[in-house]
């Protein structure tokens, strides 16, 4: 009896544009997007330039207090270098300032604000994450790992992850709020709203065009359609 072949079986993989998604205890699935190796290394460097200028200044006027100075200024360095980025991303919401600047924000792995515990083992273990020499392992651990995480993001639970924005309603073309007609149903008055809210991004040919679409179910003249439609999408939003 001939045996059928067995099919390939492929690797499951993430796509390139990687979602995070878990379960809140409300049943919600909350995608997170994680960061990257590149733009992670360029949030760093970011933090790294302005820790160097914060140090530059306040060393440069420790420096005339003499031996007194000295001492203050080892402190200042042990401060800088092991809490900067402890303290932004506890009181910033997960934010130093350069994942801030790179959108970026450091999250527990089910998407909950960073606490004290996991910063510091996240952070701390930075000096492993360095060796040999350059971020070495930790570049290593984030192109292997499939969210991008470090060791230092291992140990702590912790995940590296675009800010998501608020979405923005695009704006209406300016218009005298209309009645419609009838009574329009959900999908008659998502197709109005859509017309309204995309013609930044058409043609004035494809508004005719569209316009002339949607005069004739929703009983308007073709001759003023497009103001009447933009007039009907103002009224359906009232004065929101």
């Amino acid at each position: 009896m001939l045996e059928t072949p067995a099919l390939p079986r492929t690797a499951t993989l993430r796509p390139l544009d990687t979602r995070h998604p878990f379960e809140t205890p409300e049943g919600i699935d909350l995608p997170l997007r994680p960061a990257g190796l590149p733009v992670r290394a360029l949030a760093f460097a970011l933090d790294l330039a302005l820790r160097g200028l914060i140090l530059g200044v306040l060393l440069a006027g420790l420096a005339f207090l003499g031996n007194v100075g000295l001492g203050l200024g080892s402190l200042l360095l042990f401060l800088v270098s092991w809490w900067y980025m402890v303290l932004f991303e506890v009181l910033n919401q997960g934010r130093s300032p350069g994942k801030q600047w790179m959108g970026l924000r450091v999250v527990h792995d089910d998407g909950t604000p960073i606490g004290w515990a996991a910063s510091l083992i996240r952070n701390l273990l930075r000096a492993v994450d360095m060796l040999p020499f350059g971020y070495a392992l930790g570049a290593i651990s984030c192109l292997q790992h499939p969210t991008f995480k470090r060791l230092g993001d291992l140990a702590a639970g912790t995940l590296v992850v675009y800010r998501e924005r608020a979405p923005t309603r695009p704006q209406l073309p300016p218009a005298l709020p209309l009645t419609p007609p009838f009574p329009l149903t959900l999908n008659e008055q998502r197709a109005v709203l859509g017309f309204a809210e995309r013609q930044g991004q058409l043609s004035s040919e494809r508004v005719a065009e569209l316009a002339a679409l949607l005069a004739q179910p929703l009983h308007v003249a073709e001759s003023d359609s497009v103001a009447r439609l933009n007039g009907i999408a103002r009224g359906l939003l009232g004065t929101t």
